[in-house]
């Protein structure tokens, strides 16, 4: 593995999958004399992940401006 100029790596799927980390996770840096070692963050936030992809993906009921019926008929191609 080699840093680019950026200073980045790119952590190896496997490594990825088997910690659990995904896109998005806070990680840390972690100094031991000459080893480094990449942790998650501790997070203040009080949501799970999967309270958090919930309530994104719930949008606001104000966003929808059509009734019930004009979607239907939309996803229908009833226009």
């Amino acid at each position: 593995m080699r840093i680019t100029s950026k200073g980045q790596v790119t952590i190896p799927v496997e490594i990825r999958e088997q910690s659990g980390l995904l896109p998005g996770t806070d990680v840390d840096f972690e100094r031991d004399g000459k080893s480094v070692r990449i942790v998650r963050a501790k997070t203040k936030r009080k949501d799970s992940r999967g309270a958090r992809i919930v309530a994104h993906l719930r949008g606001h009921p104000g966003d929808i401006t059509m009734t019930t019926g004009e979607m239907m008929a939309l996803m229908r191609g009833d226009q």
